[in-house]
């Protein structure tokens, strides 16, 4: 559907991102070509960054002036699976009922996305002078790497921007910090062997075994030393091992297991301090006992995804513009990681604020309040109007 130069309200906008099955399997390049659309209707330069298969895409549009840093409104296009979920009705068309509006993607993070489009031509009649940058990203659910490619661009042949505001559900409550989420998949290979002559071989099980129980050692230890700022629930580092899998059978000796692990940093963790400790103890423990009796085995632990946390910057620019948009005293935390210590990695104050609770979020019926859009409007008409006075 065309949009030349047509008003969408956020409700109207929001029922329109919900219609593509944006699954963060799918492509997203239907949506993606529905708000090029949208937005070449109202003039609004944008730059597409395609990932490297070109299947799925951001967009970076600038409303106000080209040659200065702005305000960055950064949300995310890809959703969770509704499969297997209990839905009442289709969870790609909106349903709007009881003060709610319903559908996947409706509060994480379609809404915000809405939000920003829909009133680009209150931005633009503001006449702003500080821009309003919209940053629509993808496979956030799965990585947080879809806004890597915009980012890298910032400050470079994009001006550097004064502060972002991620704008996943928070009830609009100002997030200043939150925990990195970095997960790993660990592979042990052993020998197979007759279990009653376990010097013929190397159970890859056991020695797995030896490494979740250090794992466990480790989570206890960061369980001990706490969180000093008094935040975050919980109030400590997460040692989490999810799934394991290995052997074939009681009586031989395992060939292979591996285990799919991951730890949730407090921000001032070393990212690099908890995966150390355990190749050390790989290399002086485990694979000493799994080869004990002949080069049998190896270990490899592979990255899957890393997360940064946010780290907090009392009074940073990002922080008090917020506060004062969202008619705040005070920040929050989160127990969920974004792509927000994306941009502060990348010297960008930065912030999570956005409509609607992460309650209703990846559930089936997942829904955000029609106040919430109210008040989400309300934010960025105040955007709007501090941009235009400075």
């Amino acid at each position: 559907m065309s949009v030349q130069g047509q008003r969408l309200t956020p409700l109207e906008m929001l029922a329109k991102l919900v219609s593509f099955d944006t699954v963060t399997s799918n492509s997203n390049l239907p949506l993606v070509e529905f708000v090029e659309s949208y937005l070449q209707s109202w003039n609004v330069p944008y730059i597409r960054l395609p990932n490297e298969t070109g299947d799925k895409a951001a967009i970076y549009a600038t409303v106000g002036p080209q040659d200065r840093g702005g305000v960055v409104l950064s949300g995310h296009t890809d959703v969770v699976p509704v499969t297997g979920q209990s839905w009442t009705t289709d969870p790609f068309t909106l349903r709007v009922e009881n003060g709610r509006a319903y559908g996947r993607g409706a509060v994480d993070m379609k809404a915000f996305d809405a939000l920003a489009l829909a009133l680009i031509p209150e931005f633009q009649a503001a006449n702003l002078k500080t821009p309003i940058n919209i940053m629509l990203s993808y496979d956030e659910e799965t990585t947080c790497l879809g806004v890597i490619d915009g980012i890298r661009r910032l400050g470079h042949d994009l001006p550097m921007p004064k502060a972002a505001i991620v704008g996943e559900p928070t009830s609009l409550e100002v997030v200043d910090a939150h925990k990195s989420v970095v997960t790993f998949n660990t592979t042990v290979h052993g020998f197979e062997a007759h279990s009653s002559k376990p010097y013929l071989g190397a159970s890859a099980v056991m020695t797995a075994a030896d490494m979740i129980a250090e794992l466990n050692r480790i989570a206890d230890e960061m369980m001990e030393r706490g969180d000093p700022s008094g935040r975050f629930d919980p109030p400590y580092t997460t040692v989490h091992v999810g799934v394991i899998n290995g052997g074939t059978a009681r009586n031989i000796m395992a060939k292979t297991c591996s285990f799919h692990w991951e730890f949730r940093g407090l921000p001032s963790l070393d990212p690099q301090e908890i995966p150390q400790r355990l190749d050390r103890f790989v290399q002086e423990v485990a694979l000493k006992r799994l080869n004990r009796f002949g080069e049998f085995g190896r270990v490899e632990t592979k990255l899957e995804v890393a997360v940064p946390g946010l780290a907090p910057e009392t009074g940073s620019a990002a922080e008090t513009l917020a506060l004062r948009l969202a008619n705040r005293n005070q920040t929050q935390t989160v127990p969920f990681g974004t792509e927000a210590g994306h941009y502060q990695a990348a010297g960008i104050p930065t912030v999570v604020c956005g409509p609607g609770s992460i309650n209703q979020a990846h559930q089936p019926d997942e829904y955000i309040t029609l106040e919430q859009i109210e008040a989400g409007a309300a934010f960025m008409r105040r955007l709007a109007a501090t941009c235009a006075s400075s």
